[in-house]
C-alpha cells in the first residue's frame, strides 16, 4: 500500500529479492531501512502487514526508531514542533515547511523519482516516532510511495537542504494506520536519482476488452507477448518479474519498471488475482491482468481501490 512515511514502510510480501521492495508489491523495502513499503502491488497478506506495522510502532512508543540501536536517545523535538512559525512557507494544500540549510543542488526531484534522505518526526507534543538520524543510516525510496505530504514537500527541496515540514493529518496518516495529526519532520536530501518517466496506462485500462481470456473467478487476462518458456509456475513458486499497475481512471500507483529493477517474491503472497493470473504465464511471457477488486484489495483502506490492472513480465521462475 502506498502512503506510508519511511519507517513504516512495510514490506506488504516480506522482503523480496533486490530489495524488499516492499513488497506492497510496492515490494520494496528502502535501502537501509527496516521493512519499506509505500505502495500496493501483489499485496501479501493482511496478517504480515499488521504484524510489521505493530513491530514498528512498539518500538516508537519505545521511544526508538525501529531498528535503532538498543539506548539510543530520542532525537529532541525543535521548539517550534507545536505549530509552524509565522515565516514558514505554506502550499495551497496546507503543508508548512521552513527551510534550515540550503543544499548545493539546483534540480528539483519529481514525484516519480528516487531519493535518499535523513529523517526524524515528531507528533506535536514532541514525542519522535520516527528517525533515519537516530538509526545511523539513511533512508532512500521512491517519492510517489511515501505520504502525500513527503511527496509534496520533497519537491521543494534540492540536494543537500535541510527543511522542516508540518504536515497537516490529511496529508499524513487521518484515517489510516500511523501516528495521527499532525506531523512534523526534519528531512535532509542526501541523493536525488532521477528516474524515466513512469510507463503510461494502456489504452484499454478502464475495462478488460472482448478478446481478453476470462476465469471462473472473474480474473481477465490478455497475452502482450508470447514467453519462450513451456513451465508454469505453482502457487508455491517463487518468480521475478517486472510490472506496473493502474487503477482503471488510468493512474499508475505501483511499478518495478520505475525502481529499475524486478522484484522476486512467492507467488503465495500476493494478492489473489496475482496468485492466480502469473500462474498462466511461462518465462519470458509479458500479459496483461484486469483484477477485479475482490481478488485484489477487497476496499482495504490506504490500498488501491476497485478493479487493478498490471503489466506483468515473467522474467524467471526462480524456485
Amino acid at each position: 500500500m502506498r502512503w506510508l512515511f519511511p519507517a513504516l514502510l512495510v514490506a506488504l510480501i516480506g522482503c523480496p529479492s533486490g530489495g524488499a521492495n516492499s513488497g506492497n508489491s510496492g515490494t520494496e523495502a528502502p535501502e537501509g531501512e527496516s521493512a519499506m513499503s509505500a505502495s500496493a502491488m501483489a499485496v501479501p497478506a493482511a496478517e504480515a502487514e499488521q504484524a510489521a506495522m505493530g513491530t514498528a510502532m512498539a518500538a516508537s512508543r519505545a521511544g526508538l526508531a525501529p531498528g535503532a540501536p538498543p539506548g539510543s536517545a530520542p532525537v529532541p523535538a525543535p521548539e517550534d514542533v507545536a505549530a509552524p512559525p509565522a515565516d514558514a512557507e505554506r502550499t495551497a494544500s496546507g503543508l508548512a515547511s521552513k527551510q534550515l540549510s540550503p543544499g548545493n543542488g539546483t534540480e528539483h526531484p519529481d514525484r516519480n523519482d528516487r531519493v535518499q534522505v535523513h529523517y526524524t518526526g515528531w507528533t506535536t507534543d514532541g514525542e519522535m516516532f520516527d528517525s533515519s538520524v537516530q538509526r545511523g543510516r539513511p533512508a532512500t525510496f521512491n517519492l510517489d510511495r511515501v505520504i502525500p505530504g513527503w511527496t509534496e514537500g520533497v519537491q521543494l527541496m534540492v540536494q543537500g537542504e535541510k527543511r522542516r515540514f508540518w504536515i497537516p493529518a490529511n496529508l499524513a496518516y487521518e484515517g489510516r494506520p500511523g501516528p495521527q495529526g499532525m506531523l512534523v519532520f526534519d528531512v535532509e536530501l542526501l541523493q536525488l536519482t532521477k528516474v524515466d518517466d513512469p510507463p503510461p496506462a494502456p489504452a484499454d485500462v478502464a475495462a478488460a476488452p472482448a478478446d481478453a481470456e476470462r476465469t471462473e473467478s472473474g480474473l481477465a487476462s490478455k497475452v502482450l507477448e508470447a514467453g519462450e518458456g513451456s513451465e508454469h509456475p505453482t502457487a508455491e513458486s517463487t518468480v521475478e518479474v517486472h510490472y506496473t499497475g493502474w487503477t482503471t481512471d488510468g493512474q499508475m500507483f505501483d511499478s518495478s519498471i520505475t525502481r529499475g529493477r524486478p522484484v522476486t517474491f512467492p507467488l503465495n503472497r500476493v494478492i489473489a488475482g496475482w496468485t492466480e493470473g502469473v500462474q498462466l504465464m511461462v518465462e519470458g511471457e509479458k500479459r496483461r491482468f484486469w483484477i477485479p477488486e475482490d481478488l485484489a484489495y477487497g476496499g482495504r483502506p490506504g490500498a488501491p481501490q476497485g478493479m487493478l490492472v498490471f503489466d506483468v513480465e515473467l522474467i524467471r521462475i526462480a524456485q
